[in-house]
């Protein structure tokens, strides 16, 4: 399905009942909503999973520049195209975690819990911030392998088969250069989130993976310390997309989390 925003057609999927507590999944970069599908194929009797492709990422098209607000507003602009007044459960993963810390800041009444899946709300360095720029300027000129490539060897675990890795790959390499570029240039000028911890007033569900090398458990642990009542799964055998890697446990941690809400 695809809904139209700012004169881009914005592709997203829904599955569940109607009247199930919604879930708003924000996926990483540089992949799209099909990272959540092992996890949603558990969840879809108990829970309406929202699970858009954010701009210029898997079948939604691209804008020349985009920021951490921009992909919100995509994200109300489904909302409301759905017809979903409910207060929402966001998941952020990785990048879809620093889009559900702007999230909260600019949608408050909007959500009613915080799913931060392997990622963290420190901004980038001065160093990285320019290496993510330079990055977004060789994408443009030499296609999205340059930073599949770069990355297929730090989101997975040790373990992961030969077969998943190249599968990511070649999911990576297709993604639009221009959405690459574009949410790369949007992370380096990310907001500090790590301010917002202490203002959280959300029941926050934080998980990671036991063998994420990009955002490892210490920065779940940070997190988890300085959101109030929050609660943190560490998942064994997963590296950066825990809920790809090890959908069963992740899907399990999400039912009992939406559960108790």
């Amino acid at each position: 399905m695809h809904f139209t925003r700012d004169g881009l057609k914005l592709y997203y999927e829904v599955t569940g009942p109607d009247l199930a507590p919604p879930v708003l999944l924000i996926h990483g970069f540089p992949v799209n909503g099909e990272m959540w599908k092992p996890m949603v194929e558990r969840l879809s009797t108990d829970l309406r999973l929202i699970n858009p492709d954010l701009r210029g990422l898997g079948q939604s098209q691209a804008s020349d520049d985009a920021t951490m607000a921009t992909y919100v507003d995509d994200c109300i602009a489904l909302l409301d195209h759905l017809g979903e007044r409910r207060p929402v459960t966001v998941m952020g993963l990785s990048m879809g975690g620093y889009i559900a810390f702007e999230f909260f800041r600019r949608a408050r009444k909007r959500l009613n819990a915080l799913i931060l899946a392997d990622t963290r709300g420190t901004p980038d360095s001065p160093e990285a911030a320019k290496g993510r720029r330079d990055t977004a300027e060789k994408v443009l000129a030499q296609g999205s392998g340059v930073v599949a490539r770069g990355m297929i060897d730090k989101v997975f675990a040790p373990g992961v088969s030969r077969e998943m890795r190249q599968r990511w790959l070649e999911v990576m390499e297709r993604s639009d250069p221009q959405g690459v570029a574009a949410a790369l240039k949007a992370m380096a000028s990310r907001a500090d989130s790590a301010p917002t911890y202490a203002k959280i007033d959300v029941p926050t569900l934080i998980i990671v993976g036991e063998e994420d090398a990009i955002t490892p458990p210490e920065d779940s642990r940070i997190m988890h310390e300085a959101i109030r009542g929050s609660r943190l799964v560490i998942v064994p055998q997963a590296g950066h997309l825990a809920p790809t890697e090890q959908p069963g446990p992740v899907a399990e941690a999400v039912r009992a989390f939406v559960k108790n809400l």
